[in-house]
């Protein structure tokens, strides 16, 4: 029998993202869309098996609560909440987190090659996500204090849960947390230095005012290293229309193939009660520790040109 899913969010992430790879499972089907000007949530729940909050990190929090409380199984985009309070009531048995990023196929390429010891012991991992976008998307939520918005919770919840993945929590941070551009009112440009407990460094970017983005990936171990240039392609394939099983979908040549669905199979299988959640939900509150005292170090600077 199906799993019924509710999809809450028809924005990029619903849209893109959750949509085509629940389609793409067998044994997952959607029940029915739920967007902030459409549709009663209640009575969608009623005829679900499992809700996706695929929503502006905000509301993330109240909507997953709202799934738990009618019985279902819950999927929320990372990040698991704004802020660690609220992750920690939200944890249950029920509740995964998307953390896609998991299934990068350089990121699978960067696991194997750690895990198998061919790198010997690692000495400094580096993570990027560094874009160009230098002028503030007007409208854009991600752009806004009221929906949490900014980089470090964008872009650093993947990469530090990437970095936890590896190594394990840290027992050291620094970072640096800067709103570059002209009317920039959330952060635009930060790097995270974690320290493990293993001895092992791993340093972190995040940025949309980078014209000259760094690796990837880059790993230095002992025995060898290993570094790549680029993004997954699942994205953008999933943006151009393409859907898992299609010729060449997730594959870059060197690379492990790339393999967001296996996610999705995860959550079927949790939810038929046959399979533990893909993602520990305490995985979501730990990334958000991290983040939320790195945040707490001071507060994001302004540029003297900024507005």
């Amino acid at each position: 029998m199906s799993v019924r899913v509710a999809l809450a969010g028809h924005g990029l992430a619903g849209a893109v993202f959750h949509e085509p790879l629940i389609e793409a499972v067998d044994g997952l089907e959607v029940s029915g869309i739920y967007t902030r000007s459409h549709g009663d949530l209640d009575e969608l729940l009623a005829r679900s098996d499992l809700l996706v909050v695929a929503t502006p990190n905000a509301s993330h929090a109240a909507l997953a609560r709202a799934g738990l409380d009618r019985g279902v199984h819950v999927v929320v985009d990372k990040p698991l909440a704004p802020t660690v309070a609220e992750a920690r009531t939200l944890v249950h048995e029920r509740l995964t987190v998307f953390q896609n990023r998991r299934w990068d196929g350089d990121f699978l390429t960067v696991r194997r090659l750690i895990e198998s010891g061919e790198l010997g012991r690692i000495t400094r991992f580096e993570s990027r996500f560094e874009r160009f976008r230098p002028e503030v998307a007007a409208g854009a939520w991600r752009e806004t204090v009221e929906e949490n918005g900014g980089v470090l919770l964008d872009l650093g919840t993947h990469l530090v849960d990437q970095a936890i993945v590896l190594f394990g929590p840290p027992v050291r941070v620094y970072r640096e947390l800067d709103r570059r551009r002209e009317g920039a009112l959330v952060d635009d440009d930060a790097f995270v230095a974690l320290e493990h407990a293993g001895g092992e460094r791993s340093h972190l970017w995040m940025s949309v005012v980078a014209p000259e983005p760094g690796p990837r990936f880059r790993v230095q171990g002992l025995a060898g290293g290993f570094s790549v240039d680029g993004l997954d392609p699942q994205e953008d394939q999933l943006r151009e229309g393409m859907r898992p099983g299609d010729p060449g979908f997730g594959e870059r040549d060197g690379l492990e193939r790339g393999n967001y669905v296996a996610f999705y199979e995860g959550v079927r299988d949790w939810a038929q009660g046959d399979a533990q959640a893909p993602v520990d939900p305490w995985d979501g509150v730990r990334a958000l520790e991290i983040l939320e005292a790195a945040r707490a170090l001071s507060s994001p600077a302004a540029r003297p040109d900024s507005a």
